[in-house]
């Protein structure tokens, strides 16, 4: 996963989440005190009529759900400028932007080998 590359190689941070790797470590001390905060919360309203540690646990850790989110928001981010410069260049209708993207960007897979066409 992502949080686990960026420990492996802290320094393709900046590449990867668009932050420092000392910004990501600060960032994650305060989601993770924040958290701790709200599920403190949480419990102390909470009205238990079994003991509490039961239900499911977090698949993702606190660090892993932050690196998640900051990757997913870096991709919607660059698709958007995408987007906002293709409606610059050519003036079209918002509906068939995603279509030539789409289109461009398979073509450029194609022409690269990475697309592999079923037969």
């Amino acid at each position: 996963m992502v949080f686990d590359y960026i420990q492996k190689y802290p320094h393709r941070t900046k590449q990867i989440l668009g932050i420092s790797y000392e910004q990501l470590q600060s960032l994650l001390n305060c989601a993770g005190k924040r958290h701790q905060e709200i599920k403190i919360q949480q419990e102390s309203r909470k009205i238990r009529i079994n003991a509490s540690g039961g239900g499911r646990k977090e698949l993702l850790s606190i660090q892993e759900q932050v690196c998640l989110c900051l990757f997913y928001l870096r991709q919607m981010l660059r698709l958007l400028k995408i987007f906002r410069i293709a409606s610059q260049r050519f003036r079209l209708k918002l509906e068939t932007y995603e279509q030539i993207i789409l289109i461009v960007c398979g073509l450029v897979r194609l022409r690269i080998g990475s697309l592999i066409l079923p037969i």
